[in-house]
């Protein structure tokens, strides 16, 4: 039976004992960035509680308590893996029913107020500085769903796709966290049976439904990374939905791929799941990780080498109908982040702490399991029917797009909270 919190946390909550993400939040009563935990219902205000000398027993193991007085999570997240997995087993402890350091707040009813915030009450921001973003393609199902729509099934995956995780580097400006409206973009398009482009708001706004990593430890520039040694450069992993403007990407995307299509807005939850928490989920994903088809440098030398996240897309139009149009899971990404962080530096790339890696668009092999309306709609032939009676090829002015993911059961979910945004003219 997993271990329970003397706080009362609602069996179905994602933010569960077992999860502890982390974030930044700010409140009306405190402005400041800073950084917390979500647990519960609760944020776990991380630089009152080391204001408070709330870290002051594991300070044999953790001293640099000024981290958590930073507007962003770069700083703890630099450093490294062992510290995060030593905060993260403390704070667990501060808040289990008999834990070992359960009375350093527990019976401290006056800190509670200071630190223990609910979060309907609390705003949530980018957890990271972004310097730099990349957007893999690693959904080998969506990939050639697209493809066959383009090229035909015998053509549908290009020759390099099963040896190599393929990719593109992104706009990390346009990187906001859930909550932040998007405007529709506009740029050039051209429409079917003409030759020449028009300027106009694209008319086929999309979704994509994603996983990203966020990098903790770098590499020196011309050191690659160890593919059997790159999970220690994660700090965790958010939901994502990377917007995609269709009808310009067509016209923009040859010969150097996606630009303003891609570039208007990228939306990511604010909780980052560290991936100590998300290592009890390792499954296999489509193929294994050690396949022999992959150079050497790409070899993981396990099968299991993705986490089993279940993932879920609702669409809210205005007139207030809600539906569930997506159900996947992670397992469907043919490559692994260890995998997509060994080639990204194979060739000599410096990874920087706070860099975004996304996963690529995750779909499974039924209808309902595709994380894009141009493979749901398979490009303008079939509408999306939602409850009472409206229609989606596309996204609309007004429609909300909310992604959920998480693992584990009830009472033990370890969830992202939600990857939401509205699309606004």
């Amino acid at each position: 039976m997993s271990a329970q919190s003397w706080l009362p946390i609602d069996p179905k909550s994602q933010f569960s004992l077992q999860n502890i993400p982390f974030g930044i939040i700010s409140t009306t009563q405190n402005p400041k960035l800073r950084p917390a935990v979500a647990i519960g219902d609760h944020a776990f205000d991380l630089m009152a509680f080391a204001s408070a000398e709330g870290f002051k027993d594991l300070s044999p193991h953790f001293s640099q308590i000024n981290v958590f007085s930073e507007p962003t999570l770069n700083a703890f997240a630099g450093l490294g893996r062992p510290v995060h997995r030593v905060v993260r087993l403390y704070l667990q402890e501060i808040l289990t029913k008999d834990g070992k350091y359960s009375a350093v707040l527990e019976r401290n009813i006056e800190l509670h107020g200071k630190v223990l915030l609910p979060l309907k009450h609390v705003q949530t921001h980018l957890p990271m500085f972004i310097g730099d973003y990349t957007d893999f393609y690693a959904g080998k199902n969506h990939a050639y769903n697209i493809g066959v729509m383009f090229r035909g099934p015998a053509n549908a995956l290009q020759p390099n796709y099963t040896h190599l995780p393929v990719a593109y580097h992104g706009r990390a400006s346009s990187v906001v966290v859930s909550g932040t409206p998007i405007k529709r973009p506009s740029g050039q398009i051209l429409l079917p049976g003409t030759k020449e482009p028009i300027f106009s708001p694209s008319k086929k706004l999309d979704i994509e439904l994603e996983l990203a990593a966020f990098i903790c430890t770098p590499n020196e520039m011309g050191q690659p990374i160890n593919v059997k040694e790159a999970d220690q450069h994660i700090f965790g992993l958010v939901l994502m939905n990377d917007w995609s403007a269709r009808d310009i990407q067509a016209w923009e995307y040859v010969p150097l791929g996606p630009f303003l299509s891609k570039n208007f807005g990228t939306t990511i939850s604010p909780w980052v799941v560290l991936i100590d928490a998300l290592e009890p989920f390792l499954a296999q994903g489509l193929e294994p990780g050690d396949r022999d088809n992959l150079l050497e440098y790409l070899q993981e030398g396990k099968r299991e080498n993705i986490y089993d996240i279940k993932l879920e897309v609702d669409l809210t139009t205005p007139n207030g109908g809600c539906q569930t149009i997506a159900k996947t899971n992670a397992t469907n990404l043919l490559y692994s982040y260890p995998q997509m962080i060994a080639h990204h530096t194979i060739g000599g790339c410096a990874m920087r702490t706070g860099d975004l890696l996304g996963s690529g668009t995750i779909s499974g092999l039924e209808v309902t399991e595709r994380g894009a309306l141009l493979e749901m709609n398979e490009n303008g032939k079939v509408p999306v029917k939602l409850n009472g009676g409206e229609e989606r090829m596309f996204l609309e002015d007004g429609d909300m797009i909310n992604i959920r993911g998480f693992c584990g059961s009830k009472g033990a979910y370890v969830g992202f909270g939600d990857c939401s945004g509205k699309i606004i003219k």
